[in-house]
């Protein structure tokens, strides 16, 4: 199923590592605006259990990291409202890669250049595992979605359209 290639570090991986954070590697095809359902379809896996992550940004332009299970789209008015902020719109591509680090496709959380809020959604925490993007496109990594609180101090809110 999985072509397990090893994929060299990135600054998700290696932030992982620092703190001593277990994950497994999985690589898949990238395809342009597959998301996650892609890559959960090649990678023969649960698109719920498939995470994404999104740089929006408040009324202020100032960024923020938005993880989101994979077969869901974020209410941006409720996660302003959960967020204590007046709005929350996606960032432009090319400032989502400014603020990250990453290219769009390949966003982690993980070790992005500017250190943002993190929201998660609540349900997404409920999981055994997440695979959530390692830094590359065609890379995730399956982690304990608790690492997201633990080293992110990623918020939980509930902001999943159905």
């Amino acid at each position: 199923m999985s072509k397990a290639r090893h994929v060299s570090e990135t600054p998700a991986t290696q932030m992982l590592k620092r703190h001593k954070v277990a994950y497994t590697e999985h690589t898949y095809d990238y395809v342009e605006h597959g998301g996650a359902g892609e890559a959960a379809r090649q990678l023969g896996l649960d698109p719920h259990a498939v995470v994404k992550t999104l740089i929006m940004e408040d009324e202020a332009a100032r960024p923020l990291v938005v993880v989101m299970h994979g077969d869901r789209e974020v209410s941006t008015k409720n996660l302003a409202r959960q967020a204590g902020l007046k709005k929350v719109a996606p960032c432009q591509p090319d400032v989502a890669q400014r603020h990250s680090g990453y290219q769009v496709g390949g966003t982690s959380p993980f070790g992005t250049r500017k250190r943002m809020p993190v929201w998660v959604e609540a349900l997404v925490l409920e999981c055994p595992v997440v695979y959530i993007n390692g830094g590359r496109r065609g890379y995730l990594i399956g982690i304990d979605p608790q690492a997201l609180v633990r080293l992110l101090d990623a918020r939980p809110v509930s902001v999943a359209l159905e």
